[in-house]
């Protein structure tokens, strides 16, 4: 897992205590009325905190708005896909990804799913972003609490998910089906496609299902990013209906 920056997303690595923290930078002359959160949160944790001169924040982010505020992170880990099988359960709720390349779009999604409850949200190994930085912050620290898969084959995962009777739901503009009128209750599984390619065909023809959200303006098509809330609050709000009636 790389460095986080940026105030939000280090105090987020230190609450949630899922990364390695080697030590956290803040850069001389920072001032910010959460610091003192932040200085806080380390010394909870048993994390040293040092100053620098800015510049050498700019070295570590690549000369990203950091804010002043950098995590050291001692190594990368993502979610065993193995985990995320054998963890399948009737609620169920992933979101996967078919080659965003993006960062601020995987940040954005995975903002958004940790929101909304989902369990994991898994990618894949080749050509696609993969979390980095950017990726952390766009996420406002959320890539710290929900776990992210990275497996080898997107369309063999999806069958193993369909052997555990997971239901797969493909979002794609070209589909014939609008996105509220598919039943969202049970074991779920939502998958999109990159920017401009949508899903790739193996993926798409391994899908139970692919919907599509109408369009009214002129723009053809939404940013995956915002796609992804409106599909994946629409099967929230239809499976929070259905507790409430039994």
């Amino acid at each position: 897992m790389p460095n986080a920056y940026g105030l939000l997303p280090v105090l987020e690595a230190l609450r949630s205590g899922s990364r390695r923290i080697e030590r956290i930078i803040i850069a001389e002359g920072a001032k910010h009325e959460r610091l003192r959160e932040l200085f806080d949160a380390a010394r909870r944790a048993g994390v040293p905190v040092r100053r620098e001169p800015r510049a050498a924040l700019d070295r570590v982010t690549g000369n990203a708005n950091h804010q002043g505020v950098v995590a050291v992170i001692a190594g990368a880990t993502y979610a065993d896909e193995r985990d995320i099988l054998d963890s399948v359960s009737s609620r169920t709720l992933l979101v996967v990804l078919d080659g965003i390349e993006d960062p601020h779009n995987l940040g954005a999604i995975i903002r958004t799913a940790e929101c909304a409850g989902a369990n994991a949200v898994v990618i894949p190994e080749r050509r696609a972003a993969h979390v980095t930085e950017t990726v952390s912050k766009t996420s406002a620290g959320a890539v710290e609490y929900l776990p992210i898969a990275k497996v080898t084959n997107l369309a063999s995962f999806i069958d193993s998910l369909k052997q555990k009777n997971v239901w797969v739901v493909g979002v794609d503009q070209s589909a014939g089906m609008p996105y509220t009128e598919f039943d969202y209750s049970g074991a779920l599984a939502l998958v999109l496609g990159g920017e401009g390619k949508g899903l790739h065909r193996l993926v798409r023809e391994r899908c139970d299902a692919v919907v599509s959200i109408p369009m009214a303006g002129r723009i053809e098509s939404l940013n995956v990013s915002v796609a992804t809330g409106i599909v994946l609050f629409e099967a929230i709000r239809q499976r929070n209906a259905r507790d409430d009636v039994k």
